[in-house]
């Protein structure tokens, strides 16, 4: 028998083509494909956005570049801010620390604040999807709270808490947790009633019900909440560093900013941004994992 009637596949390609030549794909060869592929995938996403702030260098350095320009251009913040990007994680004293460090502090306050946001968010908002009742009581008043700015917020949780880092964390939780309760209950209306049926069919009481019914119908609607409320957390806690001090990354800007040191605002802003979109990115990925890639529609 010959190597090609081994092969049923080739040997009927073959067979309608004779003068076509079947050469099989070897690993190697496959590799290669899937690392080009890979590469070519990588830079799609990555050469727009490196263009795009290319861009935005050029114009930036080319406006604030004359001596009487009153923002500092892309290479004078180089300059005088070097130690603050290539050294994050110095440490000289209880205030002289690095951007790295101020980051990790703000970060502490909003897993606090953000954390109980989203156990209380999906609880009461759960309550508030499976009871109509509850929905139409709460629902107005939440509608009003939400629209309260995060620093509104800091005077009377000062009062409450007379210390700074409990009223910090206060402020991220009554900032963060609207969007969670909101998209939970949406979730929890949404929920098939065929789940429901098989519910009442399985005698599951509220407690096998919530795990095992509710979270998994919505969690799409459940995360997206998570990532309106992470980035009001993060946006949250700046502001209110800025006013209750410490050596969190809001505070270090208004510092900066009463010593005239605008080359630190720019990085530290930098900082905000890159870390900002890596927490809206951690919750989307968790989010893709737990709902194998669903979404609320």
């Amino acid at each position: 028998m010959s190597a090609l009637a081994k092969q049923p596949k080739l040997a009927a390609v073959t067979a309608a083509n004779p003068q076509a030549t079947v050469v099989p794909f070897s690993g190697r060869q496959v590799r290669k494909n899937n690392l080009r592929h890979v590469g070519a995938t990588a830079l799609r996403n990555v050469a727009p956005p490196l263009v795009v702030m290319t861009l935005i260098l050029l114009v930036w350095q080319t406006l604030c570049s004359s001596p009487d320009a009153s923002l500092p251009s892309p290479l004078v913040v180089w300059a005088e801010a070097y130690d603050l990007i290539a050294f994050p994680f110095f440490s000289y004293g209880s205030q002289d620390i690095g951007l790295g460090w101020r980051v990790f502090v703000s970060l502490q306050r909003v897993a606090y604040g953000f954390g109980l946001a989203a156990v209380a968010g999906v609880l009461v908002g759960a309550i508030i999807g499976q009871s109509v009742w509850a929905m139409r009581g709460l629902d107005p008043i939440f509608q009003v709270l939400r629209t309260v700015p995060p620093l509104a917020w800091l005077p009377l949780s000062l009062a409450a808490f007379q210390d700074s880092n409990p009223s910090a964390i206060f402020v991220i939780f009554i900032t963060s947790i609207w969007p969670v309760i909101i998209n939970t209950a949406v979730g929890v209306r949404n929920i098939p009633q065929d789940y429901r049926n098989v519910a009442e069919v399985l005698r599951l009481n509220q407690f096998e019900f919530f795990f095992k019914i509710m979270l998994p119908s919505a969690a799409p609607y459940i995360f997206t909440g998570l990532r309106i409320g992470v980035g009001l957390s993060w946006l949250a806690i700046v502001a209110a560093e800025m006013l209750t001090g410490g050596v969190g990354i809001g505070f270090f800007i208004w510092d900066a900013w009463n010593s005239s040191r605008l080359p630190d605002i720019i990085v530290a802003l930098a900082y905000i941004g890159v870390v900002g979109f890596a927490l809206d990115k951690l919750v989307a990925a968790l989010g893709t994992v737990i709902t194998r890639g669903a979404s609320a529609t």
